[in-house]
């Protein structure tokens, strides 16, 4: 395991909802598991007028995020995690002088002896990271002749490839790329991670992993919610940019890439870019007709209760066209995945929350029990990311009786069963692993821009091409109903319930 060395965590945008949501719980959690250091402070900084006492009280002692992990903890130990906390009002902007900030964190970094190890978390618009960056840069505070520094910048990482080459640019002229953590929350889910250990740790499936035994792989990421509050902020993104563009195509790339050639951030990374880099990218408005669905949630009733629609949201345009429902096919040019179609979707206001890979494997090429449906016949890898993580694999069994009817069984596993291991939250093993310099499940510069590479066109095309659709779907029912027609064959897309095993398959149990 990697030491963790004594250092500094400085917060820009502390006193937003991300840092008692999601950065204090996931701190909290480090320091009882006793992750963090001996000599760790945490510096909130951002435009609110907080004391030190007033932001203690706001994400630790009287949040609501923490009520409930700080129960049956003793008050001396969480005062000693509240103490570590302190706040610096920057004032009116964040494109000011940082000398007041400069003398802040020099006085902490003295007084606690964090060693001038310094993590910049930038929790604010991405508008604005280059503004903090260069400021800092004007404070010597990037420069890592004593201690490291590191940046770590939160997504939308760009609105389309000019603007995320443009972003890369910005910040690298006041860090080195090394030093630059693009956090993507989907990478620090075990579910996720464990892609790369089922794929190169298990010898029945890493020969089986091509062209020559997967027919096709399935993606579906499904939220029960719709845009709740974020209407505004949605309505100028949509599900492709939202969903597809960062998370998904993270996950693709860890389904595609080849093996590495060892276990290293580098090596991980580079496999993942060239990955990303064998997309095949589609430009023709043909291609792009025939391959790609967007559509929208519409009003309905759901348990009795009427249910918006997308378009009578709050801050969304009352005639817009943005997507809530995202659905693309694509192939992989090389040659561990020639003609293999990925299918991958992403939507609001579904049945239920769920995020999960399916790995259809193909036939046996000579059928001899020919009683079951090709739907139903192949076997099935399922890896669900959320909820219920685990994994599932369908196999054909032997119904008891005479003659060979085919059912279908299921061999799980479900993380947890591991009652005695705490499988870390997202942000805590990210926040973890950058304490620790271990960038394997950040993004990359090169990655980031192969991915937008690969939705730049479908944007463009849906924004300007000819014949382009958007299909409406009720809300509370699996998209729309000609989204199966861009499944090849008798296939259609696995609808998963809440449970990871949502089909009883055939067992004998007595």
């Amino acid at each position: 395991m990697n030491k963790t060395a004594h250092q500094m965590l400085v917060i820009f945008g502390a006193s937003g909802d991300l840092t008692a949501r999601k950065l204090i719980p996931a701190l909290f959690n480090l320091y009882k598991g006793k992750h963090l250091p001996e000599n760790f402070v945490v510096l909130g900084v951002s435009r609110s007028d907080l004391t030190d006492k007033e932001f203690r009280k706001k994400v630790v002692l009287e949040s609501t995020y923490l009520k409930e992990k700080m129960d049956g903890e003793a008050e001396d130990f969480i005062k000693a995690f509240s103490d570590k906390l302190f706040y610096e009002d920057l004032g009116r902007d964040y494109d000011i002088s940082y000398d007041r900030l400069h003398k802040r964190i020099s006085d902490l970094n003295s007084k606690y002896r964090t060693g001038n190890n310094f993590i910049f978390y930038l929790s604010t618009p991405p508008g604005i990271y280059e503004v903090i960056a260069k400021n800092l840069f004007d404070q010597g505070l990037s420069d890592e002749s004593q201690g490291w520094k590191r940046l770590i910048v939160e997504k939308p990482f760009g609105y389309s490839l000019e603007t995320a080459r443009k972003l890369n640019q910005g910040l690298q002229q006041y860090f080195n790329e090394s030093q630059i953590y693009r956090i993507d929350h989907y990478l620090g889910k075990e579910t996720v991670q464990n892609l790369l250990v089922t794929r190169f740790a298990n010898s029945i499936f890493e020969p089986l992993w091509n062209r020559n035994f997967i027919r096709h792989v399935e993606i579906t990421n499904a939220e029960s919610v719709g845009v709740e509050k974020r209407g505004g902020y949605y309505d100028k993104s949509g599900a492709l940019r939202d969903m597809f563009q960062n998370h998904l195509l993270q996950i693709v790339s860890l389904v595609v890439m080849e093996p590495p050639i060892a276990d290293g951030a580098e090596e991980i990374r580079n496999e993942k870019v060239k990955a990303l880099k064998s997309l095949r990218i589609m430009n023709d408005e043909k291609t792009l007709f025939k391959n790609t669905i967007r559509a929208q949630y519409v009003s309905s009733v759901v348990n009795g209760e009427k249910v918006k629609g997308y378009r009578e949201e709050d801050g969304v345009d009352p005639e817009s066209t943005t997507e809530t429902y995202a659905a693309i096919k694509f192939f992989v040019d090389n040659w561990r995945w020639k003609d293999v179609p990925f299918y991958v979707r992403t939507a609001k206001k579904m049945p239920t929350k769920v995020t999960e890979v399916v790995i259809h494997f193909k036939s046996p090429h000579h059928h001899i029990f020919q009683d079951s449906s090709a739907n139903n016949k192949d076997n099935k890898l399922i890896i669900r990311i959320q909820p219920d993580e685990g994994i599932l694999m369908k196999f054909g069994v032997k119904v008891p009786g005479q003659g060979f009817k085919v059912e279908r069984a299921n061999l799980d596993f479900y993380y947890s069963s591991l009652v005695e291991t705490h499988v870390m939250e997202a942000y805590e093993r990210l926040l973890l692993d950058a304490m620790q310099g271990d960038a394997t499940l950040y993004a990359r510069a090169d990655e980031v821009e192969a991915a937008w590479e690969f939705v730049d066109p479908i944007l463009n095309y849906w924004e300007d091409g000819k014949d382009v659709k958007v299909y409406g779907y009720s809300a509370g029912v699996w998209g729309p109903t000609n989204a199966d027609e861009l499944i090849d064959g008798l296939y259609m897309w696995r609808n998963p319930g809440e449970n990871l095993s949502d089909d009883p398959g055939f067992c004998v149990i007595c």
